[in-house]
């Protein structure tokens, strides 16, 4: 275990951090709340959080495990929260690919269904194939079993497949 000593230590663990994770989390909180304000504020709170538990954060887990956990509670809690019910969560899908390269239209519809996914399905998409976690930092991370994840995933798949042959019969 690292210790972490003094504020310009943890200053510069959390800026590092900053930049290696910021992108990556900011995606995935879109995902999940379905709008891209809330999911800056999650980021930002994520992050306010990380600096705070710094002290506490044992090397057992990777940095990206630990702060995807993080950010997923503070979805969570967003999501809980009895506002959200109240806001327009619409996502537009040039705030979700902000990549340079110019972006192929399948892989926009399937980001598209991916977010229509329902939420466990979705939260287990987003990990392993978004954030690229494996089955067991996944199965970690939401504290349920590997299998449970496998389970997920092969829904969500089968969902996705559903949605878009679904999609190929209607297009002219």
């Amino acid at each position: 275990m690292t210790s972490v000593k003094g504020p310009d230590k943890k200053e510069e663990i959390i800026e590092r951090m900053i930049t290696q994770y910021q992108l990556p989390l900011l995606r995935m909180c879109i995902l999940y709340l379905h709008d891209e304000h809330l999911a800056k504020d999650a980021v930002q709170e994520t992050f306010i959080k990380a600096y705070r538990n710094l002290d506490h954060f044992h090397s057992e887990a990777s940095e990206k495990t630990w702060l995807t956990r993080i950010a997923i509670n503070t979805c969570k809690d967003m999501y809980r929260s009895s506002w959200f019910k109240h806001i327009d969560r619409s996502v537009t899908m040039e705030h979700l690919l902000q990549q340079p390269a110019p972006q192929i239209q399948s892989d926009i519809d399937l980001t598209a269904e991916i977010m229509r996914l329902p939420l466990k399905m979705r939260e287990v998409a987003l990990l392993c194939w978004l954030q690229g976690m494996t089955q067991e930092e996944t199965a970690d991370m939401l504290r349920i079993t590997r299998q449970a994840v496998g389970n997920r995933l092969n829904r969500a798949r089968q969902k996705l497949r559903f949605a878009i042959e679904r999609s190929d019969e209607h297009d002219p």
